[in-house]
């Protein structure tokens, strides 16, 4: 027998699925706001990366950026980048000095949405009634978590 206790394998001692459930959650609530404005979760999250560096750009605002800054593979940020730019969100374009590297830009249309998803999300969040504190407090604490994981793999 090895020095595992038993309550140690019990689903609700597992942090990993607390993590998935609280996410799946986190989702859901924002699926309205979401489904109002046409996006997906992770094409909202694409957005808020893509807003973000409209104020701060990195050096190279490229497809391959933007996966590293979202955990994401090309795999899977290749069809939602296309899907964004079929909804006239976003523009990407191959760069002339290496063809491999794809850029990012916020088309018109993209750049305005972000002030449609500020209300919905104040909104959100006043309905949810939240503890806001102690979400920067969880946010903070999974940043840690997510640096510590990281550098495992």
């Amino acid at each position: 027998m090895n020095d595992l206790s038993a309550d140690s394998l019990k689903l609700d001692s597992q942090l990993c699925f607390k993590l998935y459930a609280a996410s799946r959650a986190v989702i859901r609530g924002y699926k309205p706001m979401l489904d109002q404005l046409g996006l997906t979760y992770p094409q909202y999250l694409a957005m808020l990366v893509l807003w973000e560096w409209h104020d701060t750009a990195p050096e190279q605002p490229t497809v391959k950026a933007l996966g590293e800054r979202l955990l994401l593979d090309s795999g899977t940020l290749t069809p939602l980048l296309k899907r964004l730019e079929q909804l006239d969100l976003v523009q990407r374009q191959r760069s002339a000095r290496d063809e491999r590297e794809v850029h990012l830009s916020l088309s018109e249309q993209g750049w305005a949405l972000r002030d449609q998803v500020a209300p919905l999300k104040a909104r959100l969040l006043c309905e949810s009634s939240v503890d806001l504190d102690r979400l920067d407090t969880l946010r903070d604490g999974l940043d840690h978590l997510l640096g510590q994981i990281k550098t495992l793999t």
